[in-house]
């Protein structure tokens, strides 16, 4: 099956869509990459979903707006990815949509919104489209995040030591599999010697960082207005702050227990604002450096409880140098736990997670469970998000008789290619 994943995380810069053909060899799910685009936003419709996002409030009629238009921009996305990576044959289509609102208090998540209503994508590709892929989850009791992690468990599985897949997005992620012999049970269990997976939210990777970028940074050599400290160039001419790094580090979230979510909704440039009233002026350069700093202590505190012996790194945040060298630093150096690119296992950083909600548009369409209660906390595994038929009506394939408890990423010798299993 040939599923094309569409993503727009906690950035919100841009759509990427990633085309996958997926298919079961026994307990294994072999993904075949076929490539990547990005379509970004455009500059009206970007300035508009970032006014509406909290801490701002947003009427009804700019949501439904919103949701139209981000619906459209997915559409096209969509259409673009199956002419281009899939030749016209894409099979459906995975959306997580752009995720507005996730309403989370004392630890429990309440309710979440993505937006980008998927009949446009229905409509535009004549493909059967599965999104909502978060709200079962959290009606099930769970945080609704990170979905990622039952790839990152079916994936990771079998790797020697303590591997951990981490994404660093707007907000940063990680997915902890213990001894590596976590695995996906038919029901969506984790079972293993090792102990069950985990996965949590750890904070902020880039929020604070653009958010401190966009506000304080001004425009750059050509003029224009920095959007993101690219390459890390800012932090590097920046010297950490370490009076608002403890403010910002003390934090309560940090401390809480996972599985846990967070999101724009709590680290938002009023939220730095406040920290920064506190320290008195400050050189942009240096509060990017201190935000980037941030980001890898917390990251490295939320992963070194587990004795990790290797971290797969994915997401924007990768880009950027001098983070993922301070990320090293802070879990011990030469001597520590290896940091290392997605790209290493077959997965690109910019597109492992639209791979990743491939991944579930396929376990949706054959009847099996996306999550992994330990990673999201909840009561029990669901099957995840609502199917949208395409033009010729829907027709799912029959449910597999083994369910996969393992992910390989395809290509290799002995691969069994996708078309061959139909």
């Amino acid at each position: 099956m040939r599923v094309v994943g569409l993503m727009s995380g906690t950035s919100y810069d841009a759509i990427d869509a990633a085309a996958a053909d997926l298919c079961l060899d026994g307990d294994t799910l072999v993904l075949t990459p076929l490539g990547m685009i990005s379509a970004a936003y455009d500059d009206d419709l970007r300035a508009d979903l970032a006014g509406a996002l909290p801490p701002a409030g947003a009427d009804l009629a700019t949501v439904c707006r919103l949701d139209t238009r981000i619906g459209r921009a997915f559409a096209a996305a969509a259409v673009r990815a199956d002419e281009e990576l899939c030749g016209g044959r894409a099979d459906m289509v995975a959306s997580h949509g752009q995720t507005v609102f996730h309403w989370a208090e004392d630890g429990r998540v309440h309710g979440t919104l993505q937006i980008g209503e998927a009949a446009w994508i229905a409509e535009a590709t004549g493909r059967p489209v599965v999104s909502g892929f978060r709200t079962r989850d959290v009606a099930a009791g769970g945080q609704g995040a990170p979905l990622v992690s039952i790839v990152d468990v079916m994936w990771l599985r079998g790797r020697p030591g303590v591997p951990v897949a981490l994404n660093l997005g707007g907000i940063g992620n990680v997915t902890v599999v213990p001894g590596g012999a976590g695995r996906v049970g038919g029901a969506g269990r984790a079972e293993g010697t090792g102990g069950e997976p985990l996965a949590f939210d750890t904070g902020p990777a880039n929020a604070l960082i653009d958010a401190a970028v966009r506000a304080l940074a001004g425009r750059d050599a050509s003029g224009e207005p920095y959007a993101m400290d690219a390459g890390g160039a800012l932090a590097a001419r920046g010297a950490v702050h370490p009076p608002l790094l403890r403010r910002l580090l003390d934090d309560p979230y940090y401390a809480r227990p996972a599985p846990k979510t967070t999101g724009k909704e709590l680290f938002h440039l009023p939220y730095l604002r406040s920290a920064l009233d506190s320290c008195g002026p400050l050189p942009a350069e240096d509060v990017v450096a201190t935000l980037t700093r941030l980001t890898a202590r917390t990251v490295a505190d939320a992963i070194r409880p587990f004795a990790a012996t290797e971290v797969i790194a994915s997401g924007g945040g990768t880009r950027n140098p001098v983070l993922m060298d301070w990320l090293r630093e802070e879990l011990g150096g030469a001597g520590g736990c290896v940091v290392r690119s997605s790209d290493e296992l077959g997965l690109p950083a910019g597109a492992k997670e639209a791979y990743a909600f491939a991944v579930l548009g396929w376990l949706t369409a054959h009847g099996l469970p996306g999550t992994v209660p330990s990673c999201t906390g909840a009561r029990h595994a669901s099957v995840l998000g609502s199917i949208t038929p395409g033009g010729p009506g829907l027709r799912l394939p029959r449910p597999p008789a083994t369910a996969p408890v393992r992910l390989t990423v395809g290509g290799g010798p002995g691969t069994v290619r996708p078309h061959d299993a139909r």
